[in-house]
């Protein structure tokens, strides 16, 4: 009796990639919007941001995510506001901490960055509102009181 072993399955998310495929695979649009989840979008911001200068890499990284939005059928989930928000409170935590080398071990050593209910981002805006407000999906808006 012939024994075939089963395919390999591939592992959920992009927990296998390392911070360059998973910037290479992000912008060849290769990573299905499936697998690509909050957490990815810590990890892309933190590798796209390590070693280069901030607003070059938030350019890069807002471009990027919004053609992938775009190319998933789905332009209506980016959110401006979040995006430059999530983006420069990574930037901070990796000037913070510079032994956390990996988007990998960022994450790891900053949990609350991959809690999108009630995580560092909860800190600074009301998370509902802002993810409900058409001015802060189409412009950057401050934390504040007009939530």
């Amino acid at each position: 009796m012939l024994i075939i072993p089963p395919e390999p399955r591939a592992e959920p998310g992009c927990e296998h990639l390392d911070d360059g495929e998973l910037v290479a695979r992000f912008e060849a649009l290769a990573i299905p919007p499936e697998a690509f989840r909050h957490r990815e979008h810590v990890r892309l911001a933190c590798a796209m941001l390590r070693g280069a200068d901030f607003g070059e890499a938030a350019v890069r990284f807002r471009r990027a995510l919004r053609r992938f939005t775009a190319a998933a059928g789905a332009p209506e989930k980016y959110h401006e506001t979040l995006t430059w928000a999530y983006l420069a409170l990574v930037a901070q935590r990796m000037a913070c901490d510079p032994a956390a080398i990996t988007s990998k071990q960022l994450v790891a050593r900053h949990p609350d960055l991959v809690d999108h209910r009630g995580g560092a981002m909860a800190r600074y805006y009301d998370l509902a509102a802002i993810t409900a407000s058409p001015l802060a999906r189409a412009m950057f808006v401050l934390p504040g009181p007009w939530q």
